[in-house]
């Protein structure tokens, strides 16, 4: 299992704009998320062995977080022709499977992925009520290989700050995943 670090976005960075068909279709732009105090913009897929790995928790407490006014999203960008267990309606199936209670969108182009400087699953973007980015980093220090319980108290501790009108730390650990399935010739530049 080949894994990547995240090179994220700068703090302060404002959220990039996105408008994404979800799992059923519909059309879901940054603007939904308007009125929300803080937005968590989440890339996964479903073949990754480190989202598989966090995903009951990521589940659980996206919830929670979706009660206390977060808005959440989750962005798929894979090559879903080279890695058909990645395509729309394998998205949706995940996303009924696992329970996720947010909306699971398709970036076809790649472009959004680009644009959040997103390199692999799962990588987390917490954005506060004027959508300058907050957080950017790992859900936990749990890993596939690891015995380390899946928590999600690194990405749980910046929501909670972020809630509370604290400061979030600007202390923050790289996702680490698997990268991006980028269509050949659309990888990013370095």
């Amino acid at each position: 299992m080949a894994t990547t670090s995240s090179t994220r976005l700068e703090l302060g960075t404002p959220a990039p704009e996105f408008a994404l068909p979800d799992t059923e279709g519909r059309i879901v732009s940054l603007a939904d998320f308007g009125s929300a105090p803080a937005l968590l913009v989440m890339f996964l897929c479903n073949h990754c062995p480190f989202v598989k790995h966090i995903q009951d928790r990521l589940s659980s407490l996206c919830r929670a977080f979706q009660e206390r006014g977060v808005a959440v999203v989750a962005i798929s960008s894979n090559d879903a022709e080279r890695y058909p267990e990645d395509s729309p309606a394998r998205m949706r199936e995940e996303k009924q499977r696992v329970g996720y209670s947010f909306p699971y969108l398709y970036d076809q182009s790649q472009a959004v992925a680009k644009a959040y400087r997103a390199e692999c699953t799962p990588e987390l973007y917490l954005f506060d009520r004027e959508r300058r980015l907050v957080y950017c980093g790992q859900f936990d220090s749990s890993r596939p290989s690891r015995p380390t319980p899946v928590t999600g108290e690194d990405l749980a501790a910046a929501v909670d700050a972020l809630l509370a009108g604290k400061p979030v730390s600007p202390e923050q650990k790289p996702a680490v995943g698997c990268s991006i399935k980028w269509k050949p010739g659309n990888e990013p530049a370095v």
